[in-house]
């Protein structure tokens, strides 16, 4: 059964086929840091126009890659949540409205069900069950996945996710849009150890995440070196980022340790845009070879918004028989929890 993916919950357009007997078949993704740069942030209606201009193009390319017409699609899957609602709204109206026109089942998919789902995309990949750090820009969350589309939260962040601290520090830091990827290049400059930066909620007996107060800390820093951003040398701000990244990836790396213990799995996904992170996925790796647990996570290029994930979470929920109806909708807050598991 083919599948088409589309994703447009933000920033990045992605389109998808994954059939259900040979996997993955091609995707495309395109990003809009150079469209967002100026601004310094992603400004949604631009993000939604963009998608508007995109996806089309996108879809007929893929298709024409692989040797396939539209015709050839049997089934649909589209971000519908959570995410910017009028971007949302762009593949929605699209994979609705193609599913309509080609008689084909089109399935609404969260998009973090989409990330966590995403390792299994790898080589090897992870067997139910297991435990997911779903660490991305607006969230981080610890999971016990028991079988797709059963997820129990175990723990989450109270105020800033991983990937808004990093991008926010990058800020303070004066570093260029898209902050987070550029504090983690800035911090392999580095050295972690110059500064001593708090590890939020490290110590605490729960799984939940705290990250304001790191990058409060990190302004407090700046503005004992110099007062402000100018005054840092190049050097303070490389030690300071790696101090950042050093500090973050602490508390990751040791409540994923502590999950693993509670749920008595023997497997971890670390899945989200921040698991690019190259010095995240040295100490996770580092905690389970001492710990005695597997680390899996997607292939890199998959690790960023893209349609691919939202295609095989599709495939796996229209085989088991779920349809998604008309009038449709989109969720821009949902949790992730409230799923119904695959095949129910």
């Amino acid at each position: 059964m083919l599948i088409l993916g589309i994703e447009s919950s933000c920033d990045e357009t992605g389109v998808a086929l994954y059939d259900t007997a040979a996997g993955l078949l091609g995707h495309s993704v395109h990003s809009q840091i150079a469209l967002h740069a100026e601004y310094g942030g992603v400004v949604p209606e631009l993000a939604s126009r963009d998608h508007v201009r995109r996806l089309l193009p996108m879809l007929k390319a893929v298709l024409s890659a692989h040797g396939l017409g539209v015709r050839d699609i049997e089934g649909i899957a589209y971000t519908q949540g959570p995410g910017l609602a009028g971007a949302l709204l762009v593949g929605a109206s699209v994979g609705t409205a193609l599913g309509y026109a080609l008689s084909v089942p089109v399935v609404g998919i969260h998009h973090l069900e989409a990330h966590l789902l995403s390792p299994l995309l790898a080589e090897p990949a992870p067997a139910f069950p297991f435990v997911a750090l779903l660490v991305s820009g607006g969230h981080t969350q610890l999971m016990a996945v028991e079988a797709a589309g059963c997820y129990e939260l175990l723990g989450e962040t109270r105020d800033d996710a991983a990937g808004e601290a990093f991008d926010k520090t990058a800020k303070l830091l004066g570093l260029p849009y898209p902050g987070g990827p550029v504090l983690a290049q800035l911090a392999e400059e580095g050295d972690a150890t110059r500064f001593k930066l708090p590890r939020p909620m490290l110590d605490q007996d729960n799984l939940d995440f705290s990250f304001s107060g790191l990058k409060t800390a990190v302004l407090t820093l700046t503005r004992q070196l110099g007062g402000n951003t100018a005054a840092l040398s190049p050097k303070d701000k490389a030690d300071i980022a790696a101090g950042f990244q050093e500090a973050i990836v602490d508390v990751l790396s040791a409540k994923c340790t502590r999950a693993i213990t509670a749920t008595g799995m023997s497997q971890l996904v670390v899945a989200g845009g921040v698991g690019a992170n190259r010095r995240l996925r040295q100490r996770i790796d580092l905690a389970g070879e001492k710990s005695g647990f597997r680390v899996f996570y997607p292939p890199m290029e998959l690790c960023t918004d893209n349609g691919a994930m939202i295609a095989l979470a599709g495939a796996m929920r229209i085989t088991e028989g779920q349809r998604g109806a008309l009038p449709f909708n989109v969720r821009p807050r949902w949790d992730l929890g409230s799923l119904a598991a695959i095949g129910q």
